[in-house]
């Protein structure tokens, strides 16, 4: 029927790295927006359109970066620290709903933009990773997964690190 939602799962993203000294406001300014200023949307609607069923889970995906931080990326490890904060405020406002909000931070996963990089440099990420390897796309999706399903329902507030090991 009409406005109903069941799940989401948070999932814009842009990076615009630069170190600090260099960053101007408008490259921090735009990465906030499209990384966490559409996730507050996204919960928000969601809130909204899950409060009238009463139940609902909702995933983002925020970053290991914004947990631990990185040279270069204040901008984005703003919006994903943001992001992984935000998720628990909504979890409390949507658990009395019977509304689930969690977090997944993935580490090095191995995508598109992990592949540009050289051998070298991908065998120095893959040698800090306790389990000595970068993650899948289908380990962070097995992860939203389990965060959206019924087995995951008495979990809300969480950020499900998906890393290797690599920040614990």
């Amino acid at each position: 029927s009409d406005g109903e939602l069941s799940y989401l799962v948070n999932n814009a993203g842009i990076t615009n790295d630069k170190l600090a000294l260099r960053m101007k406001l408008e490259d921090f300014m735009d990465v906030i927006e499209a990384n966490l200023s559409s996730a507050f949307i996204g919960c928000r609607e969601a809130l909204k359109l899950m409060s009238k069923k009463r139940f609902g889970a909702v995933v983002n995906i925020a970053s290991i970066v914004g947990e631990m931080g990185n040279a270069g990326q204040v901008n984005y490890s703003a919006s994903k620290g943001g992001m992984i904060a935000m998720s628990k405020s909504f979890a409390k406002e949507g658990a009395a709903r019977g509304i689930r909000f969690n977090c997944v931070t993935p580490g090095f996963i191995a995508t598109d933009m992990t592949d540009a990089l050289s051998d070298d440099v991908k065998a120095s990420y893959e040698a800090s990773i306790p389990l000595k390897r970068l993650g899948s796309t289908s380990d962070v999706a097995e992860g939203v997964a389990f965060l959206l399903s019924d087995g995951a329902g008495y979990i809300t507030g969480e950020s499900l690190k998906i890393n290797g090991g690599l920040y614990m």
